[in-house]
């Protein structure tokens, strides 16, 4: 057998890389470290990719060999990028790194060993569709009562089960912390999550979180350990700040306490334990590897000198951190903004006159952004955007008045309003257990034959056309309409939509969505905005006019047209324009009240608005209402945000609000 040595070093030589040039003093300090673990606490625009990039081209470059290099990030884009950014530097040697996405990799390490960890090499993986259709199969077969609108549904159930493996936490823990409603059903929640795992193995499928846990039941095997060990004799993380404990492990025990492990990331801007990151892998990483050199990039490329003063000026109250001060390249501009508002309609008024204004000062719309804690704190800015005529997108999700849970609500009260709406009628009799489109059909026919729907629900002719299955369903929302609709359309709009959530639709919720928090806040902010309409007609005309038909429609592509970005702060990570309005920093919005009530929320919350500050290139607009319509009450007094309260008042100018007289 004849066997070919490859001349590497002949392929991959010369190198004309000018480190010192192309990189500032404490990028080119971590790039030419040499062996053994290394924390780069990456700063906001401080340059983590260039770091991430030149590193791998050093080592490289000093000898190692790119098939024995693992590069996880977080996207697989991600890993394109850096990857072919080392490429213009040396060249396509470079494409025999292993490189992307943690569930990538895992998924090339179980092909290769897949029947140690109960499966074939022919496994099939799961996409979320596949998944919530395996869990839906394994749902009917459990429940009797299929017409239970409280049993979670698959989303919900996939996602209770995700959580517990990414965070190693018992399901039954997962149930009683974050899914209390449905505890008394713990046996059959619980039931469905472990038959979920036998069917998939005895029908030798993976879903994406097996590709993690089976990747670490394998390495709990020493040969396996051992071998992936001498494969990837270096490793290099990217947003490190954002891994959970499973992935953590994983590395840890790929590259072991002394190993060449490069993680790179920013405790600052760790904001993603509600899909369960865990901060304590960044802030204890020296201490589960004691012999880690930490490495701090504090030169900021993107903000100027004032926004970076207002952001260190935030942070360094946070006790758990890696301390540092960002720095600014930039020359100097104008101070960060602090503007008091009367209520939030003003609010609204405010920011889209004064992105109006920086339109006419020369500013693309697409250079800037309005980033909000929660969807439903730009409800008052996109009706008044619309209004005015000013195109934006939504980058958090559809446009608030355009989400299934708004319009949901809107077609109960639609009904209410005009029992002659069959749009509306179909929309929400599919909301109940067993009632189809076919159904919704037949059951819109025979209301449109009686002369007043809403008083013939309980008739003959109506009662027949609803499935036998479907009555209990039916029989609830026929009393949420007679509740809502009354002897008269006098009720007060808010008064029908808490009606709605209160009659069942918080249970839909609950039952249909991973998020339904979320979405039972937006319903709730819909009653509350609902507060200045004098009735429902007004309302419904209102919500008509915000639709896509009366505004600038999103194109398909963000960056065709020239648009103004709407997006929460989550959503907001790892992009910048050059001007930015963080809308709605009041106690309870940001910082999130139910943050404030848990261990370690209030520096989370803290980190999620020194993210949104670092997003500002050049102008930063901090807004916040003095009072907010709540709960039927038109004057409820928001403190402002204590994020504003303990910023250096030298770090911002106070600006209000007032109108023309």
């Amino acid at each position: 057998m004849t066997e070919y040595i490859l001349r590497t070093d002949e392929r991959r030589g010369p190198f004309s890389i000018d480190y010192p040039r192309e990189l500032n003093p404490q990028q080119l300090e971590a790039v030419q470290y040499g062996d053994g673990p290394m924390l780069v606490i990456a700063g906001a625009g401080s340059g983590k990719t260039r770091t991430l990039t030149y590193r791998v081209a050093r080592l490289i470059e000093s000898g190692s060999a790119p098939q024995r290099i693992l590069l996880l990030t977080f996207t697989n884009k991600a890993a394109k990028e850096m990857l072919n950014r080392v490429e213009s530097l040396l060249g396509p040697d470079v494409r025999r790194i292993t490189g992307g996405t943690y569930h990538h990799v895992g998924h090339l390490v179980l092909r290769k060993h897949a029947d140690l960890v109960a499966r074939r090499p022919d496994f099939t993986i799961l996409d979320r569709e596949d998944s919530r259709d395996l869990m839906d199969d394994i749902v009917r077969r459990l429940r009797k009562k299929a017409d239970d609108r409280r049993f979670p549904r698959a989303d919900v159930l996939l996602d209770i089960h995700s959580y517990s493996v990414n965070t190693r936490t018992p399901p039954e823990r997962v149930l009683s912390d974050n899914y209390a409603m449905f505890v008394e059903l713990g046996d059959e929640i619980l039931r469905a999550i472990r038959m979920y795992g036998t069917r998939k193995e005895e029908m030798n499928l993976v879903d994406f979180d097996d590709l993690l846990q089976l990747w670490r039941d394998l390495l709990r095997r020493d040969e396996i350990a051992q071998s992936q060990r001498a494969l990837w004799k270096h490793i290099l993380v990217d947003e490190y700040q954002d891994t959970n404990i499973l992935q953590a492990e994983i590395v840890d025990e790929i590259a072991g306490p002394d190993g060449n492990l490069m993680v790179v990331g920013d405790d600052a801007q760790s904001i993603y334990s509600f899909r369960g990151a865990n901060f304590g892998n960044i802030i204890d990483f020296p201490k589960r590897h004691p012999k880690a050199r930490v490495f701090k990039l504090e030169t900021n490329y993107r903000s100027t000198p004032e926004i970076l003063a207002l952001a260190n000026s935030s942070i360094r109250h946070n006790a758990r951190q890696f301390p540092k001060v960002l720095s600014a390249v930039r020359k100097a501009g104008p101070l960060p903004e602090r503007v008091t508002c009367g209520d939030v309609r003003e609010q609204a008024d405010f920011a889209s006159q004064r992105i109006q204004e920086l339109q006419d000062e020369g500013y693309a719309l697409r250079d800037i952004a309005v980033l909000y804690r929660a969807h439903w704190h730009s409800m008052e800015l996109q009706m008044e955007l619309t209004r005015r005529g000013v195109p934006f997108q939504v980058r958090s999700g559809m446009r608030f008045f355009e989400q299934a849970h708004i319009k949901d609500v809107a077609s109960y009260l639609k009904i209410a309003a005009n029992p002659r709406d069959e749009m509306a009628w179909k929309r929400v009799v599919q909301l109940y257990p067993r009632i189809g489109r076919a159904a919704a059909d037949k059951i819109w026919d025979a209301v449109s034959k009686v002369g007043e729907p809403l008083a013939s629900l309980q008739t003959a002719p109506v009662l027949k056309a609803v499935p036998s299955a479907a009555k209990a369903g039916w029989n609830s929302l026929s009393a949420t309409l007679r509740a809502i609709a009354g002897p008269d359309l006098r009720q007060a709009p808010p008064e029908m939509i808490r009606t709605v959530l209160e009659s069942g639709y918080q249970d839909y919720l609950q039952a249909a969505f991973p998020n339904y928090a979320l979405r039972i806040e937006d319903v709730k902010r819909l009653a509350d905005y609902s507060n200045r309409f004098a009735d429902v007609q007004e309302l419904l005309a209102e919500l008509a006019l915000a639709g896509p038909s009366a505004g600038v429609q999103a194109p398909e592509e963000p960056g065709d047209r020239d648009e103004l970005v709407l997006t929460t702060v989550h959503q907001a990570k790892g992009l910048e324009w050059r001007a930015v309005f963080v809308l709605w920093l009041a106690d309870g919005k940001l910082p999130d009240a139910r943050a404030m009530r848990e261990d370690d929320g209030v520096e989370e919350e803290r980190r999620l608005f020194y993210v949104a500050c670092t997003r500002a290139k050049d102008l930063l607009y901090l807004a916040h209402p003095v009072v907010a319509d709540e709960r039927s009450m038109s004057s409820v007094f928001q403190r402002p945000s204590m994020f504003l309260v303990e910023l250096d008042k030298e770090t911002y100018e106070q600006s209000n609000v007032g109108y023309q007289r």
